[in-house]
């Protein structure tokens, strides 16, 4: 055989053996991308049960959530029918008629039920001289029989002593104002009282001075001591 054919030959067989590999790899990679084209589908199945999956726990605590909503509404609803249903009855306590009137037949003393207070209007002429802040002897009878009452029909509850005056101007009395003089009174109404056994923490006092006049003088200067009928 001659050196031509001898290449020929050799040539033919090597090109047949490359497109035999060319073949070979072509269907490899073929069945790699089918593979390939296998997995992601799995795993866009396995994404979607996932999602599905989670979809549904999702919903599930929110209907967790409006139930616990609704709990809250409904506990909100007796709550707030709890606090009403007090409050009326507090402002029923408070509003009852004071049977009657625990301060009558106590001389200068005119007994009211008003705001759920009952108070105690003691004269001031009864209670001080002219312009002063000092108790008459005869006012601490008086208070002596105010307190008893308030011992026994109001014991604890929390009283307010509130000093008022007339309208004319101070000239001698060496107090700064009309204000001043109530509070003075009202402050020696107190001192009275804690005397008598009544606790300092149920007490407090206040001045309206001649803001809150009456139709007479006379009447104007007062001293009323206001207990509360309610907690």
């Amino acid at each position: 055989m001659t050196e031509k054919k001898i290449h020929a030959t050799v040539s033919g067989r090597s090109g047949r053996r490359t497109r035999a590999m060319l073949i070979g790899l072509m269907l490899i990679q073929a069945m790699g991308l089918t593979a390939c084209s296998n997995n992601r589908g799995d795993e866009r199945a396995m994404l979607a049960e996932e999602n599905e999956s989670l979809r549904a726990r999702l919903q599930e605590q929110e209907r967790a959530l409006d139930m616990a909503n609704e709990q809250i509404r409904e506990r909100e609803l007796r709550l707030a029918e709890a606090r009403r249903a007090a409050e009326e009855a507090r402002n029923a306590a408070a509003s009852a008629p004071v049977a009657n009137d625990p301060f009558g037949g106590i001389a200068g003393v005119r007994g009211s039920v008003s705001g759920g207070e009952v108070r105690a209007i003691v004269e001031g002429d009864v209670l001080f001289a002219s312009g002063q802040a000092t108790l008459r002897n005869e006012a601490k009878r008086t208070l002596d029989q105010v307190a008893r009452v308030i011992q026994t029909q109001f014991p604890g509850r929390t009283i307010r002593v509130l000093g008022h005056t007339d309208s004319d101007p101070i000239r001698k009395s060496g107090f700064e104002t009309n204000h001043h003089l109530g509070f003075a009174r009202a402050m020696a109404v107190r001192a009275y009282l804690l005397q008598k056994g009544l606790q300092g923490a149920q007490i407090y006092v206040a001045s309206f001075g001649p803001d809150r006049p009456m139709s007479t003088k006379p009447q104007s200067r007062r001293v009323e001591i206001a207990v509360a009928l309610g907690d």
